[in-house]
């Protein structure tokens, strides 16, 4: 059962959430957020002596829920790819020092901010270096390995291996570290991040040997003892019914024995860094949304007031998300296709989904949408971007406001 089920019971408390703050509307439960932290603070505590988690900032950047995380972990921060993610960073209180900037193709202005604000530069070709060196020589500075292998829940977001964009190949990459010290670099990071979404306990042992195989080959090579090495994150979480959560706890143990059999002086290890987003904040949050119209064609359709400018992830890659009504379900079932109200046939948030029938003006909560919901969504058609509420047991806050049609035009001077 999902960790949220038993809130979607509280009819009347989503009720009035539709009524003050419309639909659709996305909507984060304060303790899953809590406890997705806590769960995997406490299992790094377990097996690491050194470890920093840097909070993925691309999967949600609401600053209020930033500002939850940073209460319940004063040590977190928070990997970034743009300026705007550095942005809301800093503005909730991570300091630079505590950030890694991961870009791809950076330009000139993006690695600009990066360094002004003493993030850790993570570079993902061998050539950025040559872009940073005209702006300045950071103290600190990590690569980004691809490894020549990746995996990912979907392949739009297997982020290594011989057909991804990202990374520098492991066999480039001991040029790489050679170049950064002929710059007068001391202090040296590995990152590695070869896929999203995973739940695979052996994908992660494999991949984590390549990065410790490779950080000991570049240390022989170039004498560089790394102050971190980053596994990224790709820690999946269940979107399907027949899916096992991935147990951390054990995980980690794991990946810990692997480690310190490279670092056996523990004292002298590296610290291992994690970018975790969907793991933290993904089944924190879902979307509620209102049925529109049902429609019996050569399909049945629920129309809904969310389409694929809200809920981007499955019109992307086909994901799936559980879908649950709110109040009586009955027993009368049918299949049916969830969409949007988007000109796009691609436009489908579910298809062939058995599900209880709905009247015109049902909610249904669309679940796992925390990560990737509200940052994906988009204005297509010219449609305002969504609300965000949170919800600390029956208190509802207004963390952002809908968007309007007004503020799409704000900055047109028509």
């Amino acid at each position: 059962m999902h960790p949220l089920k038993n809130r979607l019971e509280n009819k009347n408390l989503l009720e009035e959430i539709a009524k003050n703050h419309g639909t659709p509307v996305y909507v984060y439960d304060y303790q899953r957020l809590v406890h997705n932290l806590n769960i995997l603070k406490k299992s790094l505590t377990n097996s690491f002596e050194k470890f920093h988690i840097c909070y993925s900032v691309k999967a949600n950047s609401n600053p209020h829920l930033l500002k939850i995380m940073r209460s319940s972990f004063p040590d977190i921060g928070t990997d970034c790819s743009s300026p705007g993610e550095v942005y809301i960073s800093k503005k909730i209180g991570i300091d630079g020092s505590r950030i890694i900037y991961t870009g791809n193709y950076e330009s000139i202005e993006d690695l600009q901010i990066a360094f002004d604000n003493n993030c850790n530069i993570n570079l993902d070709d061998i050539n950025s270096i040559e872009r940073l060196k005209k702006i300045g020589i950071p103290e600190i500075i990590s690569f980004r390995l691809n490894p020549g292998f990746g995996h990912g829940s979907f392949a739009q977001i297997t982020t290594a291996g011989l057909h991804a964009k990202f990374g520098i190949p492991h066999e480039n990459i001991i040029d790489a570290y050679l170049n950064a010290k002929k710059l007068g670099i001391k202090r040296f990071g590995l990152q590695c991040m070869a896929g999203s979404g995973n739940l695979d306990e052996n994908y992660f042992m494999k991949v984590f040997h390549l990065i410790m195989e490779n950080a000991q080959r570049i240390t022989k090579k170039t004498g560089i003892d790394f102050k971190f090495i980053s596994i990224g994150g790709g820690f999946g979480i269940p979107y399907n019914e027949n899916e096992k959560p991935l147990d951390l706890e054990r995980l980690f143990q794991n990946l810990s024995k692997k480690f310190y059999k490279f670092y056996p002086k523990k004292s002298e290890a590296p610290s291992l860094w994690i970018e975790p987003g969907k793991s933290i904040i993904a089944d924190a949050g879902y979307l509620l949304a209102k049925v529109i119209g049902i429609k019996k064609s050569y399909k049945n359709y629920i129309g809904i007031d969310a389409g694929m400018e809200t809920l981007m992830r499955n019109a992307l890659y086909g994901a799936y998300h559980k879908i649950y009504k709110i109040g009586i379900n009955g027993k009368n079932r049918n299949i049916y296709d969830f969409t949007g109200q988007i000109c796009e046939n691609t436009d489908r948030i579910a298809t062939n989904r058995s599900f209880p029938n709905v009247n015109e003006g049902d909610l249904i909560a669309i679940m796992d949408t925390g990560a990737y919901g509200y940052s994906m969504s988009h204005n297509f058609n010219t449609r305002p971007r969504a609300a965000e509420v949170l919800v600390n047991k029956d208190q509802v806050t207004l963390i952002r406001k809908r968007e309007t049609i007004n503020d799409i035009f704000s900055q047109c001077n028509v």
